[in-house]
């Protein structure tokens, strides 16, 4: 039940079935550690307008071996209060080893990480990688349960993405994109990773070397608050 997705909202595998999605918010796969309020089907919606322009950053990549790999598409608000709840609550640190290890909980809020409004409540936001091809290339690996999310590749939370230097939602200095730190191969995948995005029209969140925005976005004041969900698009 509730509202559905407006007009201009699309699913993303109807435009581009090639990109890969891992939809974690659906999954307990997160930094709160369960499925995050809103995101009934791990699925990824965003506005038509950024689906395609994926969908042009996908078709550079795919000649080169690539494929990009999404995370999180649009967002609902109800989502964000769950982050900004969990955010406050001093005592919830189940995931503190992996995806904070170095910043104190209640320097989320002051440092960025989190914030009461985010960019994907208006739908053309993305959170991605890059994933080599053919599908299925990444190799199995023995993880650390828990693991840092800086740590060697080798004993990060399992993904088959590139290595980035840091696992995707890592609240640590070294998921900014230019990092010097980080070794020059990770360096190169995440400038691969940029160069294709901002040519299809995103720009990059500086923190996060995940986090794109396309930069036409047709709803640049307005944070949606539909679930994810198909049956949002059937709902409208």
């Amino acid at each position: 039940a509730g509202p559905g997705a407006p007009e201009g909202f699309a699913a993303l595998a109807s435009v581009d079935p090639t990109i890969r999605q891992d939809i974690r918010y659906a999954t307990g796969r997160s930094f709160v550690g369960v499925p995050v309020d809103g995101y009934a089907e791990p699925v990824c919606l965003l506005t038509r307008a950024a689906a395609r322009a994926l969908r042009g950053a996908q078709r550079g990549l795919l000649r080169t071996g690539l494929s990009l790999k999404v995370y999180d598409c649009y967002r609902p608000q109800r989502a964000v209060d769950h982050f900004v709840r969990w955010a406050g609550d001093p005592l919830d640190q189940r995931t503190k080893g992996e995806f904070y290890p170095r910043v104190a909980k209640s320097r989320l809020f002051a440092e960025g990480w989190i914030a009461e409004r985010s960019g994907h409540s208006r739908g053309s936001t993305v959170d991605v990688s890059l994933v080599e091809l053919p599908a299925g290339a990444g190799r199995a690996r023995s993880a650390r349960p828990g693991a840092p999310c800086f740590a060697p590749r080798s004993e990060r939370s399992p993904d088959d993405s590139v290595d980035m230097g840091t696992g995707f939602d890592c609240f640590d200095p070294l998921a900014r994109t230019a990092d010097p730190r980080v070794g020059p191969g990770q360096r190169e995948n995440r400038r691969k990773l940029v160069a294709a995005m901002e040519a299809a029209g995103f720009v990059n969140l500086p923190q996060e070397w995940w986090h794109f925005t396309y930069a036409a976005e047709p709803n640049p004041g307005t944070f949606f608050d539909f679930p994810v969900s198909g049956g949002s698009l059937r709902r409208r």
